[in-house]
């Protein structure tokens, strides 16, 4: 999937949020999965790598992803020497030809984009993620790092499970309303749903990212088979968000 918003760009951006289909890797893993950590076989991540970098034209080479670990760590990216990121759940950077990638199967892939700073930034938000404001931090380095103003970012929410899915224990529950606000739990009788992408949402509002420049997609991994659900199906693939400035 692409972001309406961000389609204004496509001279100066890449973006894309892969699905599941069009790859090499065999069950449960079929068929694009993106993550060398979910025990599917190196040969057919790579090679699926590869098919996602020549349908996009970027270099595979120059490709940097994380190891990610549900914190709140924001790395900065300045060359491709090391592809790698270890535990780290952000990326930004403000140099082209270094395509920036965010695995996800139920959790929040976040693409962020300066369009006067030319500076763009990729964060995984689970819900460790999310409770510890990992959208809002990657933002505020942006700014911090490279002079960006959070009323000039476009930030695109993406696939991931959404409120009609996410059941949590009355526990987690109540940590997102004592730490937040109610009204991102979802209850209906004894059960309860987080509703993560709301929360994102709100998180970079409140530090004055405009409403408007946030485009939040409707799709829940959990019910859309066309993506993977680590909820749904447990042992399963990655797919992924890319960021990479021309």
């Amino acid at each position: 999937m692409h972001f309406s918003s961000f389609r204004e760009f496509d001279r100066e951006l890449f973006h894309t949020i892969t699905d599941r289909f069009g790859g090499v890797s065999k069950a449960p893993y079929e068929s694009l999965n993106l993550a060398l950590h979910v025990e599917d076989e190196a040969i057919n991540v790579l090679k699926n790598r590869e098919i996602v970098s020549q349908k996009y034209n970027f270099t595979l080479q120059n490709l940097i992803y994380m190891e990610q670990t549900h914190s709140a760590n924001v790395a900065i990216i300045k060359d491709p020497s090391q592809n790698k990121i270890e535990n780290c759940d952000a990326l930004i950077t403000d140099v082209k030809n270094i395509p920036l990638m965010v695995m996800v199967a139920d959790c929040v892939p976040i693409l962020f984009y300066d369009p006067t700073k030319q500076v763009i930034g990729v964060a995984h938000a689970g819900r460790n993620g999310t409770f510890l404001e990992i959208a809002k931090k990657t933002a505020q380095k942006m700014r911090d790092e490279f002079g960006c103003s959070l009323s000039d970012l476009r930030v695109g929410i993406g696939v991931s499970i959404g409120s009609c899915c996410y059941e949590v224990g009355e526990d987690l529950a109540d940590i997102c309303v004592k730490s937040f606000d109610k009204r991102y739990v979802l209850r209906e009788d004894d059960r309860y749903f987080l509703d993560l992408k709301t929360l994102n949402q709100d998180q970079l509002r409140e530090i004055g990212i405009k409403g408007e420049n946030i485009e939040v997609s409707s799709i829940c991994t959990a019910c859309d088979k066309n993506y993977f659900s680590y909820r749904r199906e447990g042992k399963t693939g990655r797919f992924a968000g890319f960021m990479m400035l021309k």
